[in-house]
């Protein structure tokens, strides 16, 4: 980087601002604030065809404001830190909440719920990289993919890094802050047989550069994934077995998150709306959230309302057990806060796995999916329609790629229908999980 990060220097500048901020707030007369303040440093390379495409050195701040007078909200924001913006910002929210209406589900989270335990979870770790060793490092990625025999071309690789300090305050009394960094390698690689040009990609990310995988695996695996897909064509039309790999999965999941969220929720925009209690998987599949994982992509010790995390289990044994709340919206919905202010951290699934040779045999005949395409998602109804491309499956084993069709079923009977995980579980995001193996969709070629 261009200039070292002082963590902690930067994390002690914002503690200061935003006590600062809370007593302005205070002197405007605001019953309540609350404050989400930042400051993120990085450095990002893109390099393509051997040659430096892009090399980026960022660094941003800002801060948002919320007063509440009585039960009217109003937020404002500001990258600048001098101080009469920031007292310029105060005023601008409060202002704002004098001419909003009442909300009765409005306000902090209460008091008893803020963190008091704040642990170190493992989520800093400086990368004292200069842009000469990042543009190294993204060179040989693509060209370890580009030396794989039928690789005609590429869009080539990218180094980013990243760190910054989050800090949370409120009129409670309570400041949390928290430490964060971001490593990653990617590389996007093309193909060419006589039926076209096919692409595909791998990356690696990490918190601690350290254990970032190696950028020649890297960008071998983004070859072999782009030369498995060449001399694709359609799969036959019909209702079939359809197993999405662990990138697709997570968007399943992802799809469950948003169902459950209190907004979709209190605003009668979910297919699971009262379905608390209900049983919506096989009975051997159970899913949380681990917030406070040492080292995890999305760990925290609290939320963006300054309430605690804790393990939350929001399919049990197959059941619907919780839904996910912030503090607003389990007021709308007359239930308590689940710590999900900002959303679930850490999912996790417990359930038996199996190989991917044992998915496939059980599979037959049928589709592997491994890239999904347009937003044919309805989480008010769970029609679930989107086209896709992967490989065909006969016997139990991969025959062929297949492209240009369209996978269509309801979640509700997708997330009912789920025979088997696989063990191939892709750990670089929030979710976890391997593939996922559904007995029955419509498959349109």
């Amino acid at each position: 980087m261009s200039q070292a990060f002082d963590a902690q220097a930067q994390q002690r500048v914002l503690e200061s601002r935003v006590e600062r901020v809370l007593e302005y707030a205070r002197r405007q007369g605001a019953d309540a604030c609350e404050i989400g303040a930042s400051i993120h440093q990085g450095t990002e390379v893109s390099v393509r065809l051997g040659e430096v495409e892009t090399l980026e050195l960022a660094r941003d701040q800002g801060i948002g404001i919320t007063v509440y007078l009585g039960q009217r909200k109003g937020s404002a924001s500001t990258s600048d830190d001098s101080e009469q913006s920031l007292k310029d910002a105060v005023e601008k929210a409060c202002a704002i909440a004098r001419y909003t209406g009442e909300d009765k589900a409005t306000g902090l989270a209460d008091a008893e719920l803020m963190a008091t335990d704040i642990p170190d979870l493992g989520l800093h770790y400086s990368w004292d990289i200069s842009p000469d060793q990042a543009i190294d490092l993204a060179m040989r990625c693509e060209q370890a993919g580009r030396d794989i025999e039928g690789i005609s071309n590429s869009e080539g690789a990218t180094l980013s890094t990243s760190e910054g300090v989050n800090v949370y305050a409120n009129s409670h009394g309570f400041i949390g802050s928290q430490l964060g960094s971001r490593h990653s390698l990617s590389c996007m690689l093309i193909g060419r047989d006589e039926q076209g040009m096919q692409r595909d990609y791998d990356y690696t990310s990490e918190r601690d550069p350290s254990r970032l995988r190696a950028p020649e695996d890297v960008g071998r695996c983004a070859a072999e994934r782009t030369l498995k897909r060449l001399g694709a064509g359609r799969p036959d039309t019909g209702r079939m077995p359809v197993l999405f790999d662990p990138r697709m999965a997570s968007g399943l999941v992802g799809h469950l998150l948003n169902s459950i969220a209190g907004g979709a929720l209190y605003r009668d925009s979910s297919f699971l709306c009262d379905a608390l209690g209900a049983s919506l998987f096989p009975d051997w599949f159970t899913l949380g959230e681990r917030p406070r994982e040492f080292g995890a992509s999305a760990s925290a010790a609290f939320d963006s309302e300054g309430v605690y995390t804790r393990d939350n289990d929001y399919i049990e044994s197959g059941r619907l057990a919780s839904y996910m709340l912030s503090s607003y919206s389990a007021r709308r919905l007359n239930m308590s806060t689940t710590g999900n202010a900002g959303g679930a951290r850490n999912v996790r699934i417990e359930a038996p796995l199996k190989p991917l040779e044992a998915l496939l045999e059980e599979m037959g005949r049928g589709v592997i999916v491994t890239e999904l395409m347009g937003q044919g998602v309805n989480t008010v109804t769970g029609d679930y329609s989107r086209g896709a491309a992967g490989f065909w499956v006969e016997n139990g084993k991969i025959v062929r790629p297949v492209e240009e069709f369209t996978i269509a079923g309801n979640l509700s009977d997708m997330y009912a229908g789920l025979v088997g995980v696989g063990n191939d579980i892709d750990r670089r995001g929030s979710i976890h999980t391997g593939s996922w193996l559904i007995n029955d969709m419509m498959v349109v070629g």
